[in-house]
């Protein structure tokens, strides 16, 4: 929390009760929840809080970098409450996302056309496949 506390005091966002909420509900999972998701536990603390509030919420987290966001094949975006380096398994079947700490990939080389046309800010790998519980399933 003091981390929480001092990325909020950096970007002059209050801390407010709604927020240290959502914040703890979200790092206390190991699911990357969307946005829905995360309503319905924060609803359960917080009856009268809006979807909207903690959208509002979860992208102002991203935007000051104390969660990371999940783009989701048209899924609804989730979110990620490991900030560090890490890259992801995705399950094609059930959509589970797994958190990969594996520091090679950290080290990717990006290609020279890449560089001489864009900054790249950060490198993220993404595996596909099937998880345990679908593999068996197959």
């Amino acid at each position: 929390m003091d981390f929480f506390r001092r990325k909020c005091r950096e970007n002059t966002l209050k801390v407010t009760p709604q927020r240290i909420v959502i914040y703890k509900e979200l790092i206390k999972s190991k699911d990357h929840p969307n946005a829905d998701v995360l309503f319905q536990r924060v609803k359960n603390i917080i009856p009268d809080i809006s979807l909207d509030t903690v959208n509002r919420t979860l992208l102002t987290f991203s935007k000051i970098g104390i969660i990371g966001i999940v783009e989701g094949y048209g899924e609804p975006r989730r979110f990620d409450p490991e900030v560090g380096n890490h890259h992801h398994f995705r399950c094609v079947n059930c959509n589970e996302i797994i958190d990969i700490i594996h520091e090679p990939y950290d080290d990717i080389n990006i290609p020279g056309n890449i560089k001489k046309r864009h900054t790249v800010v950060s490198k993220k790998v993404i595996l596909e496949g099937y998880c345990n519980k679908c593999r068996k399933n197959l």
